[in-house]
């Protein structure tokens, strides 16, 4: 192999690697999902707070996440703790 082909195939793997790090998520938590709040709660709270819902899933970082819009009419995305329903993290925009 040369040197070029080594080269480019490290700067690829490296831009992938960081690329995947920069969209992950939070980590939420690490208990059993018996311990969570059920889907249908969590969407009550988060209606009761005011934000209409859009989107809403767990992650792979065992949050329940939301895109939506917040009272002001916003767009919002939020990661929620699926255990006592708090913001883990926010981003509008």
């Amino acid at each position: 192999m040369n040197i070029r082909y080594i080269t480019t195939a490290a700067v690829a793997a490296t831009t992938l690697l960081a690329g995947t790090a920069a969209i992950a998520g939070p980590q939420c938590t690490e208990a059993a999902k018996a311990d969570w709040l059920p889907e249908a709660a969590m969407k009550q709270q988060i209606a009761e707070q005011g934000y209409q819902v859009a989107k809403f899933k767990v992650t792979d970082g065992n949050c329940y996440e939301i895109y939506g819009k917040d009272r002001d009419g916003k767009k919002v995305e939020i990661y929620f703790n699926p255990v006592d329903g708090s913001v883990v993290k926010s981003k509008k925009g």
